[in-house]
C-alpha cells in the first residue's frame, strides 16, 4: 500500500508534469493559433500539452531512460523553451473576424445556444459521466479485468515502466502481431505508474478521456451556434454499450476518439476564423490539426484512415500555390503525433505496417507467421449473408448500440452525409450573421474523415472475427464503429440544412457564452481568478479523496478474481504478493502476474523470429531451453479457456515437470511451478 508520503510524492510528480506540459502547450497554441479564445483555445492547448508529454516519454524511452528524474525536468525544459522562444502575436493585431471563441465572434455570429438547451445538454453529459464513472468504480474493487487490458495494454505499460524502454518490441502472446501496435495510450499509463510505482491511475484515466471527448463535442458545434446539441448527441453516442468496456480499463478506443474529435473541432473553429476572401487554413492550424490526427493514429490502427483523410483533405482545400506547404506542415505534424511507433516497426522489420506483407506483386518484409487469435473476418464480407445477419449481426447491433440502433446509425450517417454539402447559401455560417453568404470547405472534409472511420470499421479484419459464419467478435468490434457514430452525431446539428432549425428550437441566446459584449478587463480577470479557484478546490478534493481510494484499490486488486478460468483466477490471486520475480507464462492474459507493485518481470515464452516475428516453442526441448535461458523463478503453464475434449492442462505443464520444478498451484487449466534450477533435456523423456 502507498503511505501518505509516497502518495503525495506521486501527486506532486503528476502535478508538475501536467503543469509544465500545459504551460508549454498554451505558449505554442498562442503562437500557432493566436485567434483562438475560450473553449477552442483550451482544447488546442490540451492537444499540444499531451503531445509534449508523449514526445518527452518517447525520447527518453528510445534510450531506455524513461524514469521520473529525467522525465519531469525534460517536460519542464520543454515548457520553458516554448514560453521563451514561441512568438506571440498581440491579440489586438487580429482582424475582428478572426477572434475565434471570443467576444467579437459571439457578437458577429447568430448563436443558437439557448440557456435551456445548454442546461439540458449539460444534464445529458453529466448523466453520461456519472454512468461511466460508476462502471469505473467497479474496477476500483477488482482491478482491470478486460481481455485487451490484461493481454496487451497493461503489459505494454508495465513494460515501459519497468525497463524505461519504448523502442524495443515488447513480445506478448503471439496473436495479431500485437507487439507492433501503436502505443500512445500506454505511454500515459506508464507515466502514471512512474509517478506512484503502482497502477492506481490506470483505472481512472479513461474517465478523463471521456470528459475530454465531451468537451471536444461542444467545441465541434460551437462555430455554428449548436454546441449544446453537439454535446448532447455526442454524449449519447459515447454512452453506447459497445464503449462500456472502456470504463475502468486500459482500452484505448476512447483515447483515439478524443484525438480525432479534437482534430475535427480545431479544424472547424480554424475554418470559422477565415476571412471572406481566404481559402484553406493557416499553417499554424494545419500543424495543430495534423498533430491531433497523428496522436489518434499513434493510439490505434483503425484511426489511420480517418486521420489520413482529414490531413489530406485539408491540404486539398488549401490555395493552389500553398498546397505543398500545407502538405509539408500537416503531414510532418501528423508524423510527429503518431509516427514514432511506425518508425519503430520500420526499424525492427523493414515495414511500418508488418501486417501487410505485399502490395500487389511487391513483397514487403513481414513476420512469416499466422496472425493467431480469432479467425479474421470483416463486416464487409458478411454484408450479403442473411443467416449471419439474423443470427449474429442484428443481435449484436441491438446489444452493442441499444435497441434503437437504426435511429442512432441513421442519424450519424445523416450528419456525415449532410455535412458534405458546403454551407454556401444564406443561413447560419461560421462567423457570419444570418445574412452571411460564404462557403465552408472544412465541413465536407471532416465529414469525409467520419465516413472514412465508418469504412475502417467495415473492412477491418477483426470487425467480425470468429469462425466462418460465426462472428463472435462482432459485438465487441462495434467499438471500431464508435468513432464514426460520435463524430456523425456531433456534426449533425451543424450540418447546413439542420443548423438553422437547431438555432430556432434553442430560442434564447446563451448567456453562458457571453453574448453581451463587455470591455471590463477587471471583470474578465476576476472571472479567470474564480475559475482557477474552483479548479484548485476541486483538485485538492480529488487529492484528499484519492488517498483512501488508492488504498481500497490496492487492497482489492485481483484479491478474488473471477473473470477467467478457475486456474488462472487462482494464479492471479497468488501473484498479488509475489515481488521482484521472473515469471514465464503461456497465458494470453498476463497483466495480473506483474504483481501489486508491478515488480515481476512477466514473459510469454517464445523465440524471436526474423522481421520481428515471435512464436511459441513447439517441442519440450525448445520449451526447456527457453526457460533456462530466461532464468525464471516461476512458470505459469495454462490454457486461456477450458473447452470440451481438451486435456485439463496444457502440454507445457508436462514439459516443465521435474526435480527442479515444484508445483505450488494446480487447478485446471493452470499449473504454477517454482523453479529451483535448470531443466535438463532428459526430463522430456
Amino acid at each position: 500500500m502507498l503511505g501518505p508520503g509516497r502518495y503525495l510524492l506521486g501527486v506532486l510528480e503528476i502535478l508538475l508534469l501536467a503543469g509544465f506540459a500545459w504551460l508549454g502547450g498554451s505558449a505554442v497554441r498562442r503562437w500557432l493559433l493566436p485567434s483562438f479564445k475560450g473553449a477552442p483555445a483550451h482544447l488546442a492547448a490540451a492537444v499540444i500539452a499531451l503531445a509534449i508529454l508523449t514526445w518527452s516519454a518517447e525520447l527518453l524511452g528510445t534510450f531506455g531512460a524513461l524514469d521520473p528524474v529525467p522525465l519531469v525536468p525534460l517536460v519542464g525544459a520543454a515548457a520553458v523553451a516554448a514560453r521563451t522562444f514561441a512568438p506571440r502575436r498581440p491579440d489586438g493585431d487580429l482582424p475582428p473576424h478572426q477572434q475565434v471563441g471570443g467576444q467579437t465572434t459571439v457578437r458577429r455570429a447568430e448563436r443558437g445556444e439557448g440557456l435551456v438547451s445548454t442546461l439540458i445538454a449539460l444534464g445529458i453529459a453529466a448523466v453520461a459521466v456519472v454512468h461511466f464513472s460508476l462502471e469505473t468504480k467497479t474496477r476500483l474493487s477488482t482491478g482491470m479485468t478486460g481481455f485487451d487490458s490484461t493481454w496487451y495494454h497493461g503489459p505494454f505499460a508495465a513494460g515501459f515502466f519497468q525497463g524505461g524502454n519504448t523502442w524495443d518490441l515488447h513480445f506478448i502472446a503471439p496473436q495479431f502481431l500485437a507487439w507492433f501496435y501503436p502505443a500512445n495510450s500506454e505511454v500515459f499509463h506508464a507515466v502514471g505508474m512512474l509517478a506512484f510505482g503502482r497502477d492506481v491511475l490506470s483505472p481512472l484515466l479513461n474517465v478523463g478521456w471521456f470528459v475530454g471527448c465531451l468537451y471536444a463535442c461542444w467545441v465541434v458545434g460551437r462555430p455554428y451556434g449548436v454546441a449544446p446539441w453537439s454535446l448532447g448527441l455526442g454524449a449519447v453516442a459515447l454512452s453506447v454499450p459497445a464503449l462500456a468496456d472502456q470504463a475502468g480499463e486500459a482500452r484505448n478506443d476512447i483515447v483515439g476518439i478524443f484525438f480525432l474529435l479534437a482534430a475535427v473541432a480545431i479544424a472547424l473553429n480554424a475554418g470559422a476564423a477565415r476571412g471572406d476572401d481566404e481559402r484553406g487554413l493557416s499553417p499554424g492550424a494545419l500543424a495543430v490539426i495534423g498533430l491531433a490526427a497523428g496522436l489518434a493514429a499513434g493510439t490505434k490502427l483503425n484511426f489511420l484512415l480517418p486521420a489520413g483523410v482529414l490531413v489530406l483533405g485539408l491540404v486539398a482545400i488549401a490555395p493552389r500555390g500553398g498546397r505543398w506547404r500545407a502538405l509539408a506542415v500537416s503531414t510532418l505534424a501528423a508524423l510527429a503525433g503518431g509516427g514514432y511507433w511506425y518508425l519503430r516497426n520500420l526499424a525492427h522489420t523493414g515495414n511500418p505496417l508488418p501486417w501487410i506483407d505485399s502490395l500487389g506483386p511487391v513483397s514487403l518484409p513481414a513476420p512469416d507467421q499466422a496472425l493467431g487469435g480469432r479467425e479474421a473476418h470483416s463486416v464487409l464480407g458478411y454484408l450479403t449473408d442473411g443467416t449471419v445477419w439474423s443470427d449474429w449481426l442484428l443481435p449484436g447491433l441491438r446489444d452493442g448500440l441499444w435497441p434503437f440502433w437504426p435511429l442512432l446509425v441513421a442519424a450519424a450517417l445523416a450528419g456525415l452525409v449532410l455535412c458534405l454539402v458546403p454551407a454556401n447559401r444564406r443561413g447560419l455560417v461560421p462567423n457570419g450573421g444570418s445574412n452571411s453568404r460564404r462557403s465552408d470547405p472544412v465541413l465536407p472534409v471532416v465529414a469525409l474523415a467520419g465516413l472514412a472511420a465508418f469504412l475502417a470499421w467495415l473492412v477491418a479484419p477483426t470487425s467480425a472475427s470468429g469462425p466462418d459464419g460465426m462472428p463472435r467478435g462482432f459485438e465487441s468490434g462495434l467499438r471500431y464503429l464508435a468513432p464514426a457514430l460520435v463524430l456523425g452525431l456531433a456534426l449533425l446539428p451543424g450540418a447546413p440544412s439542420v443548423r438553422g432549425h437547431m438555432a430556432r428550437i434553442s430560442g434564447l441566446r446563451s448567456s453562458l457564452l457571453g453574448n453581451k459584449p463587455t470591455k471590463d478587463d477587471l471583470r474578465q480577470w476576476g472571472s479567470s481568478r474564480l475559475a482557477l479557484a474552483v479548479i484548485g478546490c476541486l483538485g485538492m478534493a480529488a487529492v484528499l479523496i484519492g488517498y483512501p481510494v488508492q488504498r481500497h484499490y490496492l487492497e482489492n486488486r485481483y484479491a478474488d478474481p473471477s473473470f477467467t478460468t478457475p486456474g488462472l483466477n487462482a494464479a492471479f490471486a497468488w501473484s498479488r504478493d509475489v515481488t521482484d520475480s521472473r515469471i514465464a507464462t503461456t497465458s494470453t492474459r498476463q497483466y495480473p502476474l506483474f504483481g501489486t507493485d508491478l515488480s515481476n518481470r512477466v514473459q510469454f515464452i517464445g523465440r524471436e523470429q526474423p522481421h520481428g516475428g515471435f512464436q511459441s516453442p513447439a517441442t519440450c526441448r525448445a520449451w526447456r531451453r527457453e526457460l533456462n535461458e530466461g532464468g525464471y523463478d516461476y512458470v505459469v503453464a495454462s490454457r486461456d479457456r477450458m473447452e470440451p475434449g481438451q486435456p485439463p492442462f496444457p502440454p507445457q505443464a508436462g514439459w516443465t515437470e521435474g526435480p527442479a520444478a515444484e508445483p505450488i498451484l494446480r487447478k485446471p487449466p493452470t499449473v504454477v511451478f517454482e523453479l529451483s534450477g535448470r531443466l535438463g533435456p532428459s526430463g522430456c523423456g
